[in-house]
């Protein structure tokens, strides 16, 4: 609706009411949809890289295995000597499968290759299965950290000190032969493979996360609340794909896809190939 202004305001122009500001407009706000980071941990990362770890190696204890709140993967307490002052050095990894309290894990150029060790990408053979890889030289792991995830490393070029590597997506990346990563796969595997079974099991899950559960579907809201809502059958009504810089109360559904629909023809071939293993 709208309204006339007064006659004292004789030069403004008109308010206009649109419709209701929609859900995903309300998450870019943060209030109640921000993560619920208050019981979690502490940021799960490598150790910043230093002078022991670019030239030789350094020893490391893990001293507990812990849980952490909203993330499938259990991670690793590792206690280090400090390489400069007469301390430990404590660091929270994200635990790789096979690894136990007691166990001596050692990070560097010139570390073993074996389960939970932290070397960089050019010092391993290639086919080898990493988890927690770094993009950058000395991000301190960014890539397959979620539970069961691991990335293979399909070549390297020491010409250009390049690798390339296989992300968990199936996608092929080529980072410097400088970035860190664990020897392993991410602890946790199969946890998406049991089903949730009810909803109160949901519940729990998502109030660990952030405010993302129940999500009601726009097809079931009306045309106010959302762009697919209404209509005497749940039915969007026009395409679900929506253009890259559609004003942020019409952008959702399919965002700038580039393609939809199944798989079909050897791309399906492919993709059924690689979902079986």
């Amino acid at each position: 609706f709208f309204f006339w202004p007064s006659p004292c305001r004789r030069g403004a122009s008109l308010l206009y009411k649109m419709g209701r500001v929609i859900r995903t407009q309300r998450k870019g706000a943060g209030s109640i949809f921000r993560s619920h980071t208050h019981h979690r941990q502490g940021a799960a990362q490598f150790r910043s890289e230093d002078y022991a770890e670019r030239n030789g190696y350094i020893k490391g204890l893990v001293t507990e295995l812990i849980h952490d709140s909203g993330r499938g993967a259990p991670l690793a307490r590792v206690s280090f000597r400090d390489t400069i002052r007469y301390a430990k050095q404590k660091e929270t990894f994200i635990a790789a499968e096979g690894m136990y309290t007691g166990q001596f894990l050692y990070c560097g150029k010139k570390a073993v290759l074996a389960i939970g060790n932290v070397l960089p990408v050019g010092s391993m053979p290639e086919g080898t299965i990493v988890c927690n890889l770094e993009s950058k030289v000395g991000d301190r792991g960014c890539l397959a950290r979620a539970s069961g995830d691991y990335a293979i490393i399909v070549a390297h070029n020491p010409d250009a000190n390049i690798t390339r590597v296989k992300l968990p997506s199936g996608a092929k990346k080529i980072i410097p032969s400088g970035c860190r990563a664990m020897v392993g796969q991410i602890a946790g595997g199969g946890r998406t493979e049991k089903p949730l079974l009810k909803a109160g099991v949901a519940y729990h899950k998502y109030k660990a996360k952030r405010n993302a559960w129940p999500k009601v579907r726009g097809v079931a809201m009306n045309p106010v609340e959302h762009p697919h809502g209404g209509g005497n059958h749940q039915h969007i009504g026009h395409a679900s794909t929506v253009r890259r810089d559609a004003p942020p109360g019409k952008k959702v559904g399919l965002i700038a896809a580039r393609r939809t629909g199944r798989l079909r023809g050897q791309k399906g071939l492919l993709a059924a190939k690689e979902k079986t293993g």
